[in-house]
């Protein structure tokens, strides 16, 4: 079985080497963008190896501020449909990570692109189609895939809201009044949600292309709980002596915050624990990440008993955590 197995996986990588070469073929002689096309198709190949760097050059010039309009939309056609005919998770994964990267490496103009690219019918990020049954590893490989998916899907959207990179700008949320706080930070811990989901699970563990991806994702979420931290600590003025505008909110402000702070001790947990995987990995001892300290207790205890104490105010079995 294992001899069919190796020899099946053979047939199909030469498959997809083959369907490569014919697309960087049809690109050479029918295209009018040849180096483009053909540096999106040598960058997202079934080669279960990084994209080289000159592909990738190729493909941000494309994608930079100062090229045309048009030359934008076209390299991120380009891009998606790549993402939405793929059944091989190696060639979603490459797209993925080139597409990340451009987020992070290019300007906003292409965040605010992609955007409205995607808000016709056109789903950027849309692969629950993806399942790479050529191998059982591959399965295992998928289902990361789709996960990575999401959060940057999540990540986009988050941008839409926010109108600003919590990359870039990491401490927005100390500025914040209450009630941009109680909007933006849900969706910052919904981001996180997604990227907690990027916890890698069964032979996905051990896969070089993977920790690739997902050390860009782990550079992220430092960020990302600085810029939730900041926002809830901002929300309730100073946790650390249990006063401030927590106590002078709305009903209905300080069951949300409550929320919001319940929700922040819970991922900070999970987010340690993240954390611990990735410093298992080559990547992750080359990376700093933050010692995550939970809220006093002392402090939650009192804003659940405001929230319980008060009059005409929901249950606290309605928080959800």
């Amino acid at each position: 079985m294992a001899a069919s197995g190796n020899t099946q996986q053979t047939f199909r990588r030469a498959i997809g080497a083959l369907k490569d070469s014919t697309k960087v073929g049809l690109a050479k002689v029918n295209s009018e963008n040849k180096a483009l096309d053909v540096a999106i198709v040598k960058a997202t190949n079934h080669d279960e190896m990084l994209p080289k760097e000159k592909h990738i050059l190729t493909i941000f010039s494309a994608l930079s501020a100062s090229s045309p309009r048009a030359d934008v939309t076209y390299c991120i056609n380009g891009l998606t449909k790549r993402l939405a005919k793929t059944h091989n998770w190696t060639v979603a994964l490459k797209t993925l990570i080139v597409i990340h990267r451009a987020l992070r490496e290019i300007d906003h103009t292409f965040h605010e692109e992609i955007i409205t690219y995607s808000k016709g019918t056109r789903l950027v990020f849309h692969l629950s189609h993806l399942r790479d049954d050529s191998s059982p590893h591959a399965w295992d490989y998928s289902a990361w895939v789709r996960a990575y998916a999401l959060y940057l899907e999540e990540l986009l959207a988050c941008f839409c809201v926010l109108k600003y990179d919590i990359q870039k700008n990491p401490s927005r949320t100390k500025e914040l009044e209450t009630p941009d706080l109680l909007e933006q930070l849900p969706i910052l811990q919904q981001l996180l949600f997604r990227l907690l989901a990027c916890k890698p699970e069964g032979m996905a563990v051990h896969n070089n292309l993977i920790h690739y991806a997902l050390s860009i994702v782990a550079s992220e979420s430092v960020k990302l709980y600085v810029t939730i931290t900041d926002g809830v600590l901002n929300l309730v003025d100073n946790v650390s002596v249990a006063l401030g505008m927590y106590f002078d909110m709305e009903r209905h402000d300080a069951i949300r915050a409550l929320e919001i702070y319940k929700k922040a001790t819970t991922q900070g947990e999970t987010l340690s624990e993240f954390f611990e995987m990735c410093r298992s990995f080559e990547f992750g001892r080359r990376q700093k990440f933050i010692k995550i300290k939970m809220p006093p207790a002392s402090f939650l205890t009192a804003m659940e008993d405001y929230v319980t104490d008060s009059p005409h105010v929901l249950p606290l079995e309605g928080i959800q955590v």
